[in-house]
């Protein structure tokens, strides 16, 4: 058994930046302020509609009635920013529950009161507000926001009805939040440890086979115990979105994410068909190939993320990732690396893994006046070096565009990742470059597993939500009904070379994005093909990308996917261009086999 690797130095953020404990009156005070500004939108109503033939007029309310809007979501969403940093680090502490709770409800009570503001700004035609953008300028700034909220404008409910979808909001959300709980509660008896959810995932990666067999079982039979919870969770939540998609008309489970990620979509379509078209050239044949390195013909599902190297894995100090993280950075350019540090400056990053804190890893934006914080369990591994990388790229990108305000630096889940999953390659170049012949097959390895994770498996997720919804629709699926989708659609995904061992059929309960957030790991595929072909433009001319890609960044969500990969001559709703992606990433097969 390898040494666990010691986390006791590893940074813990503090959010005193926000507020100092559960009864800071600072609190008070914002809900206070955001109320009263939400007060002051709510005053507007009925008089945009009222001037619509005021070209003028309506330019001025919209541009005043905006800045209301911000103001007030700016004051919620820095309070729900905090319940929900602190509380993540605390899933053990039900004081830390129910104080997020509160407030996720507290903050949906004042937000109702403007639900009328967007409502009423859809039943303005285009031509009265772009009249209003050339007759009052400064309320063209606006303009991407504002095209955003018109895209669910087709289904909209009567004000009636989305304010009751509202007041009901934070009783539904408790069943995420029953899920999320029990998954942070959840252990593992390994052998002689009990190991949290993180560190029994962290344990499928071990060098020891053995070791690997061992946590994968356990965490098998946790899953298992735990399954008619999960399950009976994912059928109310998906129950309660098929309900609210009825009623809005959207045409399939995935509409609402594909608007809120202004995507198209054929675009999704054409993703999926292009990945699934490289299953057996990339995923199929990988994996025929690790079980060839590792002398086997068929490898135990355990065995997916093994190293090939049985010896003890290089683990990598918290002094050594940041460093090569910032270095990775400064070669992008220098900015890049300037921003990055002040998170590494400030306690801003709670890396340490501990009892009580929720598995997974994200940089919250918190608001544009505010700055973001990192997330992550950091356990000393190459992937754990990359995780801090990814969502360092989140926390430049989400730094860079906070001068463009909340409302228009709020990025759609596609271009989201692009930071992320580029700062992650930057420091996967760096790691390879500076590897020898020996360790250069076990980098390729990692390199290609992670692209299988974050592109072959994550549309195998998606495409086992598709089915579990559609299956849905027939009525409650039962958790060995789910099990059963989940097994067909990752045997079609990771092909003939990994055997799906007894137990496997209850992973997919842990993969809290079903619950949280339906549809939102096609994101993940979305942005890493995409980042692909932007590091094939970097490659082209490093020094004409840098000022491209800043502005690309710093532009947050004022632009669509299409726009913003204009200027590079990239066009995401042609499968040609996610078939370009796969092909990367079937090249890297090919190095891997003349090495295999």
């Amino acid at each position: 058994m390898n040494a666990p690797f010691k986390t006791d130095a590893l940074p813990q953020w503090n959010l005193g930046d926000l507020y100092s404990g559960r009864d800071d009156p600072k609190i008070e005070t914002d809900l206070a302020k955001a109320k009263a500004d939400n007060d002051a939108l709510v005053a507007l109503k009925g008089r945009f509609v009222a001037t619509r033939a005021d070209a003028r007029r309506l330019g001025e309310l919209l541009d005043h009635g905006i800045k209301l809007y911000e103001a007030a979501t700016n004051g919620l969403w820095g309070v729900g920013a905090y319940a929900g940093l602190a509380s993540s680090t605390a899933r053990n502490d039900p004081a830390w529950s129910k104080f997020e709770g509160d407030l996720r409800a507290r903050s949906a009570q004042i937000a109702a009161e403007s639900l009328f503001f967007t409502l009423e700004l859809n039943e303005l035609d285009d031509n009265e507000i772009e009249a209003a953008f050339r007759a009052h300028k400064p309320a063209a700034k606006w303009r991407p926001w504002i095209r955003r909220v018109r895209l669910s404008r087709p289904h909209e409910l009567s004000p009636d009805l989305e304010r009751m979808l509202i007041d009901r909001g934070p009783a539904v959300a408790n069943w995420s939040r029953l899920s999320e709980e029990t998954l942070a509660a959840l252990t593992s008896k390994v052998g002689k440890e009990t190991l949290t959810l993180s560190e029994t995932l962290n344990r499928l990666s071990s060098p020891d086979g053995a070791a690997r067999k061992q946590a994968a079982q356990a965490l098998a039979k946790s899953l298992a115990e735990r399954t008619p919870t999960l399950a009976l969770c994912f059928n109310t939540l998906a129950f309660e979105k098929q309900v609210e998609d009825r009623w809005r008309k959207y045409p399939d489970p995935a509409a609402s994410r594909h608007i809120a990620n202004e995507v198209h979509a054929d675009a999704v379509a054409a993703l999926e068909a292009a990945v699934v078209e490289g299953y057996g050239p990339v995923s199929h044949r990988y994996y025929r190939l690790k079980a060839k390195a590792m002398g086997r013909t068929v490898l135990d599902q355990w065995d997916r993320n093994a190293p090939l190297d049985t010896a003890q894995p290089k683990t990598y100090g918290w002094d050594e990732a940041k460093g090569m993280v910032l270095e990775s950075f400064s070669a992008l350019a220098p900015k890049f690396a300037d921003t990055a540090q002040t998170f590494f400056t400030h306690p801003w990053i709670d890396a340490k893994p501990r009892a009580g804190k929720q598995s997974g890893a994200y940089s919250h934006p918190v608001t544009a006046d505010r700055h973001p914080y990192v997330f992550l369990n950091y356990m000393g591994e190459r992937r754990d070096v990359l995780t801090l990388a990814h969502e360092l790229g989140h926390a430049v990108h989400q730094t860079l565009c906070s001068p463009l305000g909340t409302l228009l630096a709020d990025t759609p889940l596609t271009l989201a990742e692009t930071a992320s999953i580029f700062g992650e390659g930057l420091v996967f170049e760096r790691l390879l470059a500076n590897a020898s012949k020996a360790e250069r097959k076990g980098l390729l390895a990692g390199k290609i597993e992670d692209g299988l994770n974050t592109v072959v498996r994550q549309i195998a997720f998606h495409r086992f939500e598709t089915r579990f919804h559609a299956a849905r629709m027939e009525g409650e699926v039962s958790a060995e009904e789910i099990g059963s989708i989940w097994l067909e659609v990752m045997g079609e995904s990771l092909g003939p070379a990994i055997r799906l061992n007894r137990g496997y059929e209850h992973y997919w309960a842990y993969v809290s994005h079903f619950v949280h957030a339906p549809f939102y790991v096609y994101a993940y595929a979305f942005g890493d093909l995409l980042v692909r072909g932007l590091m094939e433009k970097r490659r082209e001319d490093p020094v004409a990308f840098a000022p491209l890609y800043e502005d690309l960044l710093a532009a947050g969500g004022t632009r669509t996917y299409v726009e913003a990969l204009a200027p590079f001559g990239l066009n995401p709703r042609e499968k040609a261009f996610w078939a370009a992606g796969m092909k990367q990433l079937e090249r890297l097969v090919d190095e891997f086999e003349a090495l295999v």
